[in-house]
C-alpha cells in the first residue's frame, strides 16, 4: 500500500492525529509550535495556539472542546477554543509531556521523558478530573509513544520507543494498566515505534519514525500490511472519516536538512479494510 499526500506540508514536527465526530472531524498537534491544527471537511486547516513551547496530544471532552497535554501541563479548551482549566507544571523542569490517550473510564493518559532521552526518566501519568491530582502510574519510561485500548477496554498497547516494541498490558475492572508483556518486536532497519492506533478488530497501526512507512498488526500481532510513504519521519496515524476507515497520517521535518524530502511535514491518507473504534474522550 502506498499514502497519498492529503496537505501541503502543514507541520514542521505533526504529531498527535485524532478524529472526533462532534468536534468535525480531525485534530493533530504541530508539536514544537505548540499549535492545534483541526482539519475541515473541505481541507481547510486551522490553528490554535496553546502557549506552551510543545503541545503533545490533543483529545476531545465529553462535555465539547478537548484536552491537550502542553510541555509540563494538562489544559482543557472549549468548543471555541478558549482555555478553560489548567493544572499547572505537574513534572519538573527538564522534562515534558509526550503522548498518550483517554482511557475507557474517561481518565487522561501521558508519558512524560526527560531532554536528552535519559534512559527510564520517563513517568506514566494519570489525569482524572480538573482539580484531583495527577496520579503517576509507573516509571522506567524513555520516549512514550503511542497508547491505545481495544474495544472492549480490556487490553492496551503501548510503545515505548527505544525498545523497539510494541507492549501489551491487561486493564483491570478498575482500569489499572498490569502485566505489560511484549507484544511486537520491530527489526533493525525498519525504523522506531511512535504514534499507534488500536482498530475495532484488535488490529494495532503503527506509525515508524525513520521508516517511511506505517506498520498494520492482526490481532496475533502478525505483520498483515505496510503503508509507504515518501518521507521518512513518520509521526502518528488514527483512523477516522464518517466510516472510520481513512487512515490520517502525520510526518514531521525534524532534523531534515531545509532541501530534503520537500513533502515532510504534510499529512497523508490511505483507506483500511477494517474500520477504526470511536475516540475515547476525557470525562470532564
Amino acid at each position: 500500500m502506498r499514502a497519498e499526500q492529503l496537505t501541503d506540508p502543514i507541520t514542521f514536527h505533526g504529531e498527535g492525529a485524532v478524529w472526533h465526530e462532534a468536534w468535525g472531524g480531525l485534530k493533530l498537534v504541530d508539536m514544537f509550535a505548540g499549535d492545534v491544527l483541526s482539519l475541515a471537511p473541505d481541507g481547510a486547516v486551522t490553528r490554535l495556539h496553546t502557549g506552551s513551547l510543545i503541545a503533545a496530544m490533543v483529545r476531545p471532552r465529553a462535555s465539547g472542546g478537548f484536552v491537550v497535554a502542553t510541555e509540563r501541563a494538562f489544559e482543557l479548551f472549549d468548543a471555541d477554543g478558549e482555555r478553560e482549566w489548567s493544572s499547572g507544571p505537574v513534572i519538573a523542569e527538564g522534562f515534558r509531556m509526550n503522548e498518550g490517550s483517554c482511557d475507557p473510564f474517561g481518565r487522561l493518559l501521558c508519558g512524560s521523558l526527560q531532554y536528552g532521552f535519559a534512559d527510564g526518566a520517563g513517568t506514566m501519568y494519570r489525569l482524572g478530573a480538573p482539580g484531583e491530582p495527577v496520579e503517576a502510574l509507573f516509571g522506567g519510561l524513555t520516549i512514550t509513544n503511542g497508547l491505545g485500548f481495544t474495544g472492549d477496554g480490556s487490553l492496551a498497547f503501548y510503545a515505548d520507543t527505544p525498545t523497539r516494541r510494541i507492549d501489551v498490558f491487561d486493564v483491570d475492572a478498575r482500569g489499572e494498566l498490569t502485566s505489560r508483556r511484549p507484544w511486537v518486536h520491530l527489526p533493525e532497519g525498519v525504523g522506531n515505534p511512535d504514534g499507534l492506533c488500536v482498530d475495532s478488530a484488535g488490529g494495532v497501526w503503527v506509525a515508524l519514525y525513520d521508516g517511511s512507512a506505517v506498520h498494520h498488526y492482526d490481532a496475533s500481532g502478525a505483520l498483515v500490511e505496510v503503508v509507504e510513504l515518501p518521507v521518512s519521519r513518520v509521526t502518528s496515524c488514527t483512523l477516522g472519516g464518517p466510516d472510520l476507515r481513512t487512515l490520517y497520517i502525520t510526518t514531521s521535518r525534524e532534523n531534515l536538512p531545509a532541501d530534503a524530502e520537500p513533502e515532510a511535514g504534510a499529512l497523508f491518507t490511505t483507506r483500511a479494510d477494517t474500520p477504526g473504534l470511536p475516540t475515547l474522550t476525557f470525562a470532564a
